[in-house]
């Protein structure tokens, strides 16, 4: 039964930030739309209301002209409607097969039928045979397989649910050219099925090689659908860049001048990620570090403040430093901001005072001199304008951009050198980012050399003296402040090297 999916001025709002004003597309049975947009367009947004991962604020839903809302994912799957995310939603500890059954194992009474649900997942992994490892079983641990590999997974887990409307949001955005191919087969072999797909990815070669149809998205509006065999790449992106807001100022260009001293040097950085990357940061630089989403950026901060593994040199003053701990990055003046602050940045059942000197307590002695840690902590929180009923009061207490003042205070108090942000304003409201932007170029002028990761090109763009563009685990442009626009970025991002030297001429 073919299954047509409408959605018609989708409008959905987070504490105060806009996701969606007007989010439309068509996904019709025996095609491939494309959609694509810049970081934030409201991509992901728009496909997890789709699959009632999210509930909209307005608009409409239509599955073959009929009104529908979903208000769980299971609701979705039961009108034949499947998605595959960048963020795995797999159970580390299980195996393939139980990621891939889970709560909907093949059953005898109140038995597992173990044998049918093997034999059933070995005729999904088949699907990508030649393209895995040989270990690649039914019984494998999915916390043994590499990131291409969960992936798979992850797409064989809603393929098992047989969908008619297949949503895929940069499903290949860690899978290798071969598990490409495959997948852009199956791709195939479903449209003459008649489901509907929806692809999603930043890899503009991809979109134009299986898409029938091409939908941009831009500031969370739907700009035009277009048929991928008359519409060229680069007008493409024109729309998903024009008219963007411009909401912030420029760095000022006196920084620049100050920019001659190396402070940190990186030479063939490698992790699982990373493929060998070389930079420098100068004192009092504001480096950004741009690409699409899961490139590598986040190995790069974490590797330089000695919280993962890794190869290479990274040197600090001219003196190479491997960290093997956090603690030795901080006794060097290194910090680093996460970019999940309930997970990685906050201690939520302690205070908000506890939290700002969680990493400072050392300096104040023993017995502990909490008067003076008190003031300190007082006066890093009216610096940064954290609205709060008391210091000691719960940090869970704060709104969300609230919370990330106490996250960045905490180690303000320390006064680094270096500061690693890791997409640092994400979920933060925009008076809370122009205080955050206000702050940072503050921090340059005193000295302090930032890195900084964001998921918002326009913040790049407006903040930073140069920006290094990843993809595939690699820089490959870097664009400095003359040549750094918002149109040049996003380019960058999704373009070839080659394609964007072609582009620039």
């Amino acid at each position: 039964m073919a299954q047509n999916l409408t959605s018609i001025d989708i409008v959905k709002h987070y504490a105060g930030v806009t996701a969606l004003s007007s989010g439309c597309l068509t996904a019709n049975s025996g095609e491939v739309m494309g959609l694509i947009g810049a970081n934030g367009s409201g991509k992901s947004t728009l496909c997890k209301i789709i699959t009632g991962v999210v509930a909209p604020d307005e608009g409409q839903l239509l599955l073959n002209g009929t009104p529908i809302s979903f208000s769980t994912p299971v609701e979705a799957l039961n009108s034949s409607i499947a998605a595959v995310y960048q963020e795995l939603s797999l159970v580390p500890s299980l195996t393939i097969a139980q990621n891939i059954w889970l709560t909907r194992e093949p059953m005898s009474g109140i038995f597992v039928k173990y044998r049918a649900q093997r034999m059933h997942t070995q005729e999904l992994l088949d699907l990508f045979a030649d393209t895995v490892r040989t270990s690649f079983t039914p019984d494998t641990l999915v916390n043994e397989l590499p990131p291409d590999e969960q992936q798979i997974v992850e797409i064989l887990k809603a393929v098992s649910t047989n969908p008619r409307i297949m949503i895929l949001d940069e499903a290949t955005s860690s899978l290798d050219n071969r598990q490409v191919d495959r997948l852009f087969n199956l791709i195939g072999e479903w449209k003459k099925q008649d489901k509907a797909i929806i692809f999603i990815s930043h890899r503009m070669s991809e979109v134009f090689r299986i898409a029938d149809r091409i939908t941009v998205l831009r500031n969370g509006k739907t700009i035009g659908d277009f048929d991928s065999k008359k519409v060229k790449e680069k007008d493409l992106i024109t729309l998903m860049v024009e008219n963007a807001k411009d909401h912030l100022e420029k760095t000022d260009t006196s920084i620049s001048k100050q920019l001659s001293e190396t402070v940190l040097k990186v030479t063939n950085l490698r992790t699982l990620r990373l493929k060998g990357i070389d930079f420098e940061v100068k004192k009092g630089e504001l480096l950004g570090i741009a690409g699409l989403q899961g490139q590598g950026q986040s190995d790069i901060l974490h590797s330089i403040f000695g919280s993962i593994q890794f190869s290479g040199i990274i040197e600090f003053d001219g003196k190479d430093h491997k960290f093997k701990h956090t603690s030795q990055s901080m006794a060097k003046d290194i910090a680093l901001v996460p970019g999940d602050r309930a997970k990685e940045g906050l201690l939520m059942r302690l205070s908000i005072f506890e939290n700002i000197m969680l990493p400072s307590w050392m300096k104040y002695g023993l017995p502990l001199n909490t008067g003076k840690a008190t003031k300190d902590a007082v006066k890093t929180s009216k610096s940064l304008k954290i609205i709060m009923a008391d210091l000691n009061m719960p940090v869970s207490s704060l709104s969300g951009g609230n919370a990330q003042k106490v996250v960045i205070g905490k180690w303000l108090q320390r006064k680094p050198r270096i500061l690693l942000l890791n997409d640092p304003t994400k979920g933060v409201d925009v008076g809370t980012k122009k205080e955050f932007y206000n702050l940072l170029k503050d921090l340059c002028k005193a000295g302090t050399s930032i890195l900084f990761y964001s998921s918002d090109d326009e913040e790049l763009v407006g903040l930073c003296d140069r920006v290094l563009v990843m993809r595939d685990g690699k820089i490959r442009k870097e664009l400095p402040k003359l040549k750094l626009t918002l149109s040049s970025l996003i380019t960058a991002s999704v373009t070839s090297s080659e394609e964007f030297a072609h582009a620039e001429d």
